[in-house]
């Protein structure tokens, strides 16, 4: 009886990997890079002017953001996917939904989750329906979130937990450093100094997310919910509201 060895493990460890690299690349087709998620109208108004002051300002979205919010929601999506958990699927995406302080944060999470979905259904990956390949699973709330639908693809593609939010954070900050070349400006070589400089906090992140119990989560970014507001009526804007 033939049974799993390490080059078969291995080559499950592959596919996993470049599904996750798939999921995170710039060159999906979901339009994640027209959102700016405030840093726009940061620009705008002064407040993140150069390499320095962008750095602080990632750092405290990493911190107070992403770390206490987007993270620790995706860590508990992907074991409800591994769960079959469809009630606790709902509930956090439901979470997520009500955490969006502006509207521009709301539809951007929304259009990025309806834009996968999308890109699923094409490549006969949704859950829940007669194009699954991936088994029983539940299907996927009505306007799913984008976070839930990326835990649903990183769970459909074997890829675990610890590194669907590493792809997550890193995917949030090359989006980021992505605006800044176009808005602020910011050279290329500066970006990569900010990836260095951030890397180890990503981890970090990961690490402090994975710990948080429920009640300690929730986003306190007002500078950044401001900054949303705002870019809703800028004048002259690259990216969308």
């Amino acid at each position: 009886m033939p049974t799993e060895g390490p080059a078969t493990a291995a080559r499950g460890d592959d596919l996993a990997l470049l599904g996750l690299l798939q999921l995170v690349s710039p060159a999906l087709p979901i339009g994640a890079f027209a959102f700016s998620q405030g840093l726009e109208s940061a620009f705008e108004l002064g407040w993140v002017s150069d390499e320095a002051s962008l750095g602080e300002w990632l750092e405290g979205v990493l911190e107070d953001g992403l770390t206490r919010c987007e993270l620790p929601v995706l860590a508990r999506l992907a074991r409800a996917w591994q769960e079959s958990d469809g009630e606790a699927i709902a509930r956090w995406d439901a979470w997520l939904a009500a955490s969006r302080e502006t509207a521009e944060l709301a539809a951007e999470d929304r259009r990025l989750g309806a834009a996968l979905v999308r890109l699923l259904g094409s490549l006969s990956l949704l859950p829940g329906g007669s194009t699954s390949t991936t088994g029983e699973a539940p299907a996927l709330p009505a306007d799913a979130g984008y976070v839930t639908v990326f835990a649903w693809t990183a769970h459909a593609r074997g890829v675990s937990t610890r590194q669907a939010l590493l792809g997550f954070a890193w995917a949030w900050l090359e989006n980021q450093l992505a605006v800044a070349c176009k808005a602020l400006p910011l050279g290329h070589t500066a970006a990569q100094r900010l990836v260095e400089r951030l890397r180890p906090a990503l981890v970090g992140a990961v690490d402090e997310a994975l710990a948080l119990e429920d009640e300690a989560l929730g986003p306190a970014l007002p500078g950044l919910a401001l900054a949303s507001a705002l870019h809703e009526t800028q004048y002259s804007r690259l990216f969308r509201s």
